[in-house]
């Protein structure tokens, strides 16, 4: 067993001069019909890391990952995102997020390239061909720009559906489970452009179920169970038995 703590509460406030942390939560909880989903989440994630969130199926992680979002309100708690209360101008704060659900939400009949000037044109990009351009070449995919999206692969396909997330630059990346139905090549592309985007400066909360995989990327472990936090710590040196272990799996 690791001697990490199992729940980790947030100080109170940033100092002076440090930058605010990417996500700062302090008794955020959900419910549904009277169920508790989420209960009591403290977390303070400072920014420009990557952070494996994990636990088995229905350990609570996908709800998380909405409600960091913005896409759906918790029922208790206070959550602020890059310094900035979620309740407040949620527009604001969501032009500062970028999301990769289960469903890469792209268009399957239009091109690459056109769904990604479809969501240009929804952020406001000013310049947004060159933006597209930027975002092809980052994911690997330049001379598919022009092939309608039902034609490439469940691989290509999350590699365009991240560079959609990245089209108004966010600083903060949310991925529900991005490696799902990848294959080896695939998987390990996927795994190079977040390795890259972490190198940006940028802060990422990945989940997955691959927890020898989430161990090697990220740099910084969550662990959730019924719904509640049972482990807290970075990520180098964690046995992933002991990840199991926390997960109630073995």
């Amino acid at each position: 067993m690791s001697n990490a703590t199992e729940h980790q509460a947030p100080p109170a406030a940033h100092g002076a001069g440090e930058p605010a942390p990417a996500v700062l939560a302090s008794g955020l909880s959900k419910w549904f019909d009277e169920r508790p989903v989420l209960q009591d989440i403290d977390l303070r994630l400072p920014t420009g890391r990557m952070f494996a969130l994990l636990g088995a199926n229905g350990a609570g992680k996908s709800t998380l990952l909405k409600i960091l979002a913005t896409l759906m309100p918790p029922t208790a708690g206070e959550l602020q995102l890059l310094g900035q209360r979620a309740a407040g101008d949620v527009a604001a704060i969501r032009s500062r997020i970028g999301t990769i659900a289960h469903q890469p939400m792209l268009y399957r009949d239009l091109s690459a390239r056109e769904n990604l000037a479809f969501f240009g044109n929804l952020y406001g990009i000013s310049k947004p061909a060159a933006r597209i351009a930027e975002l092809l070449d980052m994911v690997g995919l330049p001379d598919r720009a022009d092939d309608p999206v039902k034609t490439l692969s469940r691989g290509m396909t999350q590699r365009i559906a991240i560079a959609r997330a990245l089209m108004h630059d966010p600083q903060l990346l949310l991925a529900d489970e991005p490696f799902d139905g990848l294959d080896a090549p695939s998987s390990q592309a996927l795994e190079e452009l977040l390795r890259r985007l972490r190198a940006q400066g940028r802060t990422l909360i990945v989940s997955n179920h691959d927890i020898p995989q989430s161990l090697r990327l990220a740099d910084h472990v969550i662990v959730l169970k019924g719904g509640r936090i049972v482990l807290n710590t970075l990520a180098a040196g964690l046995d992933p038995a002991d990840v199991l272990e926390r997960m109630g799996r073995t």
